[in-house]
């Protein structure tokens, strides 16, 4: 794979320096290969990223496999347009906010006004606390699940019921439903669910969320939609086109890797957005309404990050079987199995062997939330598995 000019001589060229190449190492890589190396297929650049961010990442220190993250950040085409909005720092309301929103009605096939762009898709979960939660307003939540909504709501004095999860980490529609009354403002669903990495039943939730839309507000977090695998997994998004009081939410934090950037999208009728939008308190930076627009029509690397998820999480789960460990069928970027012993002495175990695993999510304190890395990175995580249990 031949350069067209050095690595210092570039760096020079677009203003960086070398001084900005030790400052800025997560950019560089991709960057470099799209800007600089002429005549490789899309696919080699996507192979020299790998190798460059597994190889980048063991010299930052112990391997984060903690928060869910894209250990491979955003797209080399996110990069490209991050860099070329460059200037636009300076800009309020700048016209990609209008773009973006666009891009992502045409992604999952919704209307423009069905959507709108927030601060990520944990703006949406406060908007939602904001305009449904207070004064005592009733929330339904399966648990543990993405704590944000629960969170927000109980600072709002929102009476919040946390209803357990079944014995298959599933949500216990029935228990939920048993909970929702004429008082209920707002039912929460995340499916896939955070941090047991399950998914529902979809006939089953989608009757759930159906039925009780009649009664209330649902909003359904699809965080991880794009790591699924289970062949009759469909959006919820429908569900909003058929007019139901249903709000959908998405994030460019996970496949799209965007976490720093704070990029999220609600999907829902335009009445219910105008509602969340008189709660909304900023705007998403330029940077990541721009990576994020780029990286949404990027289908190629989004194939490359769900095939590098699966080889990862395979590893992961086939180890822990072997081991005899209980797992559950993930279907997301990070795997929930029983430790046996407190998390925090796996997490001790664990750093001491270069890696951060996720912590303890009341009531399966003994059971490990672990994000997947980069293949070479769970082969090596998997190769200390015996040693930390």
């Amino acid at each position: 794979m031949a350069e067209s000019v050095s690595r210092r001589q570039w760096l020079v060229n677009t203003g960086i320096g070398v001084a900005g190449s030790m400052a800025l190492p997560g950019l560089l890589p991709a960057m470099e290969a799209t800007r600089v190396l002429g005549g490789v297929s899309y696919g080699e650049l996507l192979n020299q990223l790998e190798r460059d961010v597994t190889t980048m990442r063991r010299a930052a220190g112990p391997i984060r496999l903690c928060y869910n993250e894209n250990p491979f950040g955003m797209s080399p085409k996110a990069k490209d347009g991050l860099m070329a909005s460059w200037t636009q720092h300076t800009w309020y309301d700048p016209p990609i906010r209008a773009e973006l929103r666009a891009t992502f009605a045409k992604h999952v096939g919704v209307p423009v006004d069905h959507v709108l762009v927030t601060q990520g898709s944990s703006e949406v979960l406060a908007t939602l606390a904001l305009a449904y939660g207070q004064n005592g307003g009733k929330i339904v939540a399966p648990w543990p699940t993405f704590e944000d909504l629960p969170r927000y709501g109980a600072t709002l004095n929102a009476a919040v019921h946390k209803v357990p999860l079944d014995d298959r980490f599933d949500h216990d529609l029935y228990a939920m439903d048993a909970k929702i009354g004429n008082d209920t403002k707002l039912v929460f669903v995340c499916n896939p669910n955070n941090p047991t990495a399950t998914l529902n039943d979809d006939q089953a939730l989608r009757d759930f969320v159906k039925t009780n839309a009649k009664r209330t507000t649902v909003i359904v977090d699809e965080a991880y939609y794009d790591f699924v695998d289970a062949p009759n997994y469909r959006s919820m998004v429908d569900l909003v086109l058929a007019g139901e009081p249903i709000i959908v939410s998405r994030t460019a934090s996970k496949i799209h890797g965007l976490a720093g950037l704070r990029v999220g999208f609600a999907v829902a009728r335009p009445d219910i957005l105008a509602k969340l939008s008189a709660y909304v308190t900023g705007d998403p930076n330029v940077f990541g309404l721009h990576a994020a627009n780029a990286s949404l029509q990027d289908t190629a690397y989004q194939t490359f990050i769900k095939q590098k998820n699966r080889e990862g999480r395979a590893l992961l789960i086939s180890a822990l079987k072997t081991m005899g460990r209980k797992v559950t069928d993930s279907q997301t970027n990070f795997v929930f199995f029983h430790a046996g012993q407190p998390v925090e002495t796996v997490q001790a175990a664990a750093l001491a062997k270069g890696f951060v695993i996720g912590r303890a999510f009341p009531p399966y304190t003994d059971w490990c939330r672990v994000s997947i890395g980069t293949p070479e990175e769970m082969q090596r995580f998997v190769a200390i598995l015996p040693s930390i249990l």
